[in-house]
C-alpha cells in the first residue's frame, strides 16, 4: 500500500535553505581493518531499494516543495565534446533561473538557484563570466575524465589548471583498475594526491560504480576515498553503461553515515547518470532523508549530476500550478 510522507520540505512557500558551511572532510590515515570489515548483503540492498518508490509517494504540495529542494541540489551539466561558449552561457541562464517567474510567484518561493554548474575545464572562463553575481559554484570535471586513465601528473595537474582558472568545485574520476585488482593503498594515494592539489576547491570523487563490479566494492571505494579526503563522494561520470542506482545509493549512504558515526565529518553525496524523472528525485532524496537525515537535504551536501532531469521537474511544477502539462521543449536547458 502507497503511504504519503510528509517527512521533510512540507509547503511551498518555506525560503530556499541558505548553504551551510561544514567543516571540510579533513580524511584520515587509511585503516585496511575499518575496509576490509566493509560488506554488502547485496540480495537485502536490492529489496530495501525495490520498495522504496512505493513506500514513499508524495503528492500535490508537499511534492512540489521536494521538487523545488531538488533543483537547488542539480549540478546542472553541459559535458559534451560540441560545447561551445553560448551553450554554456544558456546552461547558466537556466541555473540562474531554473523555474519561470510565474512558476515561482505563484509556489511563493522568492529566489531559486541550482547548486552548480558543471563543465569541462575549457569552458569555465565562459561559466564564470555567465554566473558573475549569483553566488552560484562552478565545478569542472577532470582527471581524464570520463576514462581517468592518463598520466597521474597529468591528472593533477588537470586539477591544478582547473582550480588556478576560477572552479569552486572539482570532480575527479578514481581509477577504476585500483578497486577491481584490491590496490586499496594505491587508490588512497591516488586520492590524497587529488585532494591536495584541489586545495580550497572541494573535490568530488566519482566512483564509476557501474565499473566496479559488485556492492562491496562500492562500499569500499566511498569509505577509502573519504579516508583520503573527499568531500563529496558520487556515483558515476554519466558516461558508463550503468550508472546512479538506488542500491549504490544505498551503499553509499551508509558508507557515508558509518563515516561521520566515527569522524564526525559530514561528507557529501551526489548520484549522477540516468535521473531524468521528477518522481525519481523524490525517491533519491526519500532514501537521503531516511538514512542521514534532514541536514543532508542542502545543496552543500547533496546534488544531482543532471540536465534532462530539470525539463521534467519543471514540467510537473507547471501542473501543479495550472493542472496542465506544457510541452518538454519549452523546458530546454540549452
Amino acid at each position: 500500500m502507497q503511504t504519503q510522507t510528509k517527512s521533510g520540505p512540507s509547503h511551498t512557500s518555506a525560503p530556499q535553505l541558505p548553504q551551510v558551511t561544514e567543516p571540510r572532510n579533513p580524511g584520515m590515515d587509511l585503516d585496511m581493518n575499518w575496509v576490509m570489515r566493509l560488506q554488502a548483503n547485496t540480495s537485502a540492498i536490492e529489496r530495501r531499494a525495490a520498495s522504496l518508490p512505493a513506500r514513499r509517494s508524495v503528492k500535490k504540495s508537499h511534492q512540489a516543495a521536494w521538487l523545488l529542494r531538488a533543483i537547488s541540489c542539480i549540478d546542472l551539466t553541459t559535458l559534451s565534446g560540441d560545447d561551445t561558449e553560448r551553450r554554456v552561457a544558456r546552461l547558466c541562464a537556466k541555473a540562474r533561473q531554473p523555474v519561470s517567474a510565474d512558476l515561482l510567484r505563484a509556489l511563493d518561493m522568492p529566489t531559486l538557484t541550482t547548486g552548480a554548474v558543471c563543465v569541462y575545464h575549457e569552458m569555465i572562463p565562459a561559466a564564470l563570466r555567465a554566473l558573475q553575481g549569483s553566488g552560484i559554484p562552478v565545478a569542472a570535471v577532470s582527471t581524464g575524465f570520463p576514462a581517468g586513465l592518463s598520466p597521474l601528473h597529468l591528472r593533477i595537474a588537470e586539477i591544478e589548471e582547473s582550480v588556478k582558472a576560477g572552479a569552486a568545485e572539482i570532480d575527479i574520476v578514481i581509477s577504476r583498475r585500483h578497486v577491481l585488482t584490491g590496490d586499496w593503498q594505491a587508490l588512497y594515494d591516488e586520492m590524497r594526491a587529488f585532494r591536495a592539489a584541489c586545495g580550497d576547491a572541494h573535490v568530488k570523487a566519482i566512483l564509476a560504480t557501474g565499473e566496479l563490479g559488485n556492492l562491496r566494492n562500492v562500499a569500499r571505494a566511498s569509505m577509502i576515498c573519504m579516508m583520503a579526503g573527499a568531500d563529496f563522494i558520487k556515483t558515476s561520470t554519466g558516461k558508463e553503461a550503468v550508472n546512479a542506482t538506488l542500491p549504490v545509493t544505498l551503499v553509499m549512504l551508509r558508507a557515508i553515515r558509518d563515516y561521520y558515526d566515527r569522524t564526525g565529518y559530514r561528507v557529501g553525496y551526489k548520484p549522477a547518470g540516468g535521473i531524468s524523472k521528477a518522481k525519481d528525485a523524490v525517491t533519491y532524496l526519500a532514501l537521503l532523508k531516511e538514512e542521514l537525515g534532514d541536514r543532508w537535504l542542502r545543496p552543500d551536501l547533496f546534488r544531482f549530476g543532471a540536465s534532462s532531469l530539470l525539463n521534467d521537474i519543471e514540467r510537473q511544477l507547471e501542473h501543479h500550478v495550472t493542472g496542465s502539462y506544457s510541452a518538454a521543449y519549452r523546458h530546454a536547458t540549452s
